[in-house]
C-alpha cells in the first residue's frame, strides 16, 4: 500500500513538474539559441529571463502583440520567430521625431530589419510617442502590448500617463500590459525617480490603474536582489551601459543588470448593458 502510494505520489510531482518546464519554456532552444540572435544579446538571457517573462503575460505564437520602443531589437528578435501565427507590431520611435538619438535609433533598427526579411516577416513597423499621442496601431486591436524598461523614459519627459492610456486603446478588452521595469524601493521620491531611472511598483501600478487597467499578477522573474538602486549614476551605473567605464567596473558587473519589477496588467472586459426595455 505505501509503495502505491509512493508510485502515485511521485507520478503527481513528476507531472507538475513536467507542467513548471512548459510554462517556463514559452519560447524554444531554437529560438533562444538561433544564429539569427545578436550573440551580445544572447548573454543577457541570465538577467532578462525572455522566455519565463514571456510565459508571464501569457504570450501565444497567434496572437497579435505590440512591442513599445524595441530599441535595437533584443526582445525584437525573440518575438518576431515566435509570432509566425500571429502579428508583431515594433512600435518604435516615431519617424518625425525632433531628437536625433531616436532618428538615428530608429534608422538602426529599420536596416536590420531590411536585412533578414525571413525572419521578421511577421512584424510591422509602427510609431510610438506619447508627446504625440500616438501610437500607429488600430485600436482595440492587440492581445498583448509589451514594454521593457522605459517606463522611466516617459517619467523624465512627463508623458508617463499618455504613454499608459495609448496602451490602453489598443487593447483588446481583456487584453494584457506586460511591464519590467527597473524597480526603486517603497517611498522613493518623484524626483529621485525622475534621476535614478528606478520608479517603485506603487507608482507603476497607479499609473496603470489611472488609465484603467487591473494589476492582475506580479512576478519576481527580473528581480535582482544584489542591486540596491542607489548608484552614482542611477540604473545606468549597471550594466549594460555601465556609465563609469572603468571605474569600479567589476564591482558593477557582478551586481549585474538592475532589480526589475514584472507587472501584468488586464484592460477589463466590459460587457455593454442589454436594454431591459423598461
Amino acid at each position: 500500500m505505501f509503495r502505491k502510494l509512493l508510485v502515485c505520489l511521485m507520478s503527481f510531482f513528476t507531472f507538475l513538474s513536467a507542467i513548471s518546464l512548459q510554462a517556463g519554456d514559452v519560447i524554444g532552444e531554437d529560438i533562444l539559441k538561433s544564429p539569427d540572435r545578436t550573440p551580445d544579446f544572447v548573454s543577457r538571457d541570465t538577467y532578462r529571463h525572455p522566455s519565463e517573462t514571456l510565459a508571464f503575460f501569457g504570450v501565444e505564437p497567434t496572437m497579435t502583440v505590440v512591442e513599445i520602443w524595441p530599441g535595437g531589437g533584443w526582445y525584437t528578435e525573440i518575438l518576431a520567430p515566435y509570432l509566425q501565427g500571429g502579428k508583431l507590431y515594433a512600435a518604435h520611435f516615431a519617424k518625425d521625431s525632433k531628437v536625433n538619438y531616436f532618428l538615428n535609433s530608429r534608422r538602426a533598427f529599420e536596416e536590420k530589419i531590411k536585412a533578414r526579411p525571413d525572419v521578421y516577416q511577421a512584424m510591422t513597423m509602427a510609431e510610438f510617442s506619447p508627446k504625440m499621442d500616438k501610437l500607429t496601431v488600430p485600436d482595440g486591436t492587440a492581445d498583448v502590448v509589451l514594454t521593457f524598461r522605459n517606463v522611466h523614459n516617459w517619467l523624465r519627459s512627463i508623458n508617463e500617463a499618455e504613454a499608459f492610456a495609448l496602451f490602453y486603446k489598443a487593447l483588446k478588452p481583456g487584453g494584457i500590459l506586460g511591464v519590467v521595469e527597473h524597480r526603486a524601493k517603497p517611498n522613493t521620491s518623484w524626483e529621485t525617480m525622475k534621476q535614478s531611472g528606478y520608479m517603485t511598483e506603487a507608482y507603476v501600478i497607479a499609473l496603470a490603474e489611472k488609465a484603467g487597467f487591473v494589476l492582475d499578477a506580479s512576478s519576481e522573474i527580473n528581480a535582482n536582489p544584489a542591486d540596491t538602486a542607489d548608484h552614482p549614476k542611477g540604473v545606468w551605473t549597471l550594466p549594460p551601459t555601465l556609465r563609469l567605464q572603468d571605474k569600479d567596473r567589476a564591482k558593477y558587473e557582478a551586481i549585474g543588470e538592475s532589480d526589475r519589477m514584472t507587472l501584468r496588467f488586464k484592460k477589463p472586459n466590459l460587457k455593454t448593458p442589454q436594454a431591459t426595455g423598461q
